[in-house]
């Protein structure tokens, strides 16, 4: 198995030729067009549903299916966490009508992608959720907060976590490091390059859109699943 350092560094050098190549990290909202996927080709499916799923909010069985591509210190996903989250949680989520998937995509260096292993390590201990509030909670609204391990350490601590060296320890997990880079990978094929980036089922948002532009691609995605 590769080192996490090796692991960093070739997602590192993948994501900024990418972003080098396309433009972008971090995106204030932007028109809604489709990553990767042109109008005639088949609906695009990425939703995972697997039970279980620490980083998922929602029934597995969710006819809507909202994934976000984010960075723990992009400061627009960090106004979608504290502006637009609780909303659609209470809305969609509650309802069973709408299941939330994070994915990471780490842009912005080595903090970035540490921070999404610690968000994993605490998924690990059933906090993820309380973990990225914590940490979005702290988020400029510019610029990007900064996230050694000792503040990883403390958030973590906030959040919960029960057991800290055990957290401590999984900062180091080569598993929950490919399980990162697979997230980023998987952004990168779609022409992802910057966060946030949204698909709402087959439907893209690009970037920090209003609570009314998800609504609006919820309720047309409900709509077509014979929902409303």
């Amino acid at each position: 198995m590769v080192s996490i350092a090796v692991a960093v560094s070739v997602l590192l050098i993948l994501l900024i030729g990418i972003i080098a190549s396309r433009g972008g990290a971090s995106q204030e909202a932007s028109t809604t067009t489709s990553p990767g996927q042109s109008a005639a080709e088949e609906p695009l499916d990425l939703s995972r549903r697997a039970a279980g799923d620490p980083t998922a909010l929602g029934e597995v069985d969710a006819p809507v299916v909202l994934i976000e591509y984010a960075d723990y210190r992009c400061p627009f996903c960090g106004l979608f966490s504290r502006e637009t989250l609780p909303p659609l949680v209470e809305k969609y989520v509650e309802s069973g009508e709408l299941r939330i998937e994070w994915r990471d995509l780490p842009v912005f260096g080595e903090q970035s992608f540490t921070a999404a292993v610690a968000g994993r390590a605490a998924g690990e201990q059933g906090r993820f959720w309380e973990f990225n509030k914590a940490v979005f909670a702290e988020a400029p609204k510019r610029g990007h907060i900064d996230l050694p391990e000792e503040r990883l350490l403390e958030l973590a601590q906030e959040a919960g976590v029960p057991d800290l060296e055990k957290f401590r320890n999984d900062l180091q997990s080569e598993e929950l490091a490919a399980a990162v880079t697979n997230d980023a990978r998987e952004a990168a094929s779609l022409g992802a390059t910057g966060t946030p980036t949204f698909l709402v089922n087959d439907t893209p948002l690009i970037g920090a859109q209003p609570l009314a532009a998800f609504e609006q691609a919820i309720e047309g995605e409900l709509k077509e699943a014979g929902q409303r």
